[in-house]
């Protein structure tokens, strides 16, 4: 039997499955590229009951090398304010992503610092064309017996090859 909290993330997922249809399946296919600046929408806080109250969220970001025969290197990961005030560098210097790897960083439910018009940039690069990485932001947070959860996926802003 399904919990009250179960209930209400299934028809989340389905109802932004049914809003959003790529985050049920495929999508188009990406054209090949050796670098992007990606833009990243997060929310660490949504409106709740009007603008009284919010709910503060958790909110991750992953990036996932989709391509299964080459590496790519990450440059930058930097966390923005609702204002568009840079609040965290997440690396100090390049990483790489093997093929099908995947990393994630955490902005914990208690910073409240981003607000809902929080954002990511990702910038990335490859020594030849591959398949774009997929860049999401899944938020998360629970207020009282309920849970509400949500993806966003990173749009592209500026072709680096």
């Amino acid at each position: 039997m399904l919990t009250r909290i179960s209930l209400v993330l299934f028809f989340l997922v389905m109802s932004l499955v049914c809003i959003n249809p790529s985050l049920g399946g495929a999508e188009k296919e990406s054209p090949l590229t050796s670098g992007q600046i990606i833009y990243v929408p997060a929310y660490s806080d949504v409106y709740m009951q009007g603008e009284s109250r919010r709910l503060q969220m958790t909110v991750t970001l992953s990036i996932r090398n989709i391509d299964p025969n080459h590496e790519l290197e990450i440059n930058k990961v930097e966390y923005y304010s609702t204002p568009g005030t840079l609040l965290k560098n997440f690396i100090e210097k390049p990483i790489s992503l093997k093929p099908l790897d995947t990393v994630s960083y955490v902005v914990p439910q208690r910073d409240t610092s981003g607000g809902s018009g929080a954002n990511f940039i990702v910038s990335w690069r490859s020594e030849i064309p591959i398949n774009p990485p997929i860049v999401e932001s899944i938020m998360t947070g629970i207020w009282g017996s309920q849970a509400i959860g949500f993806v966003e996926r990173g749009v592209e802003i500026f072709p680096t090859n």
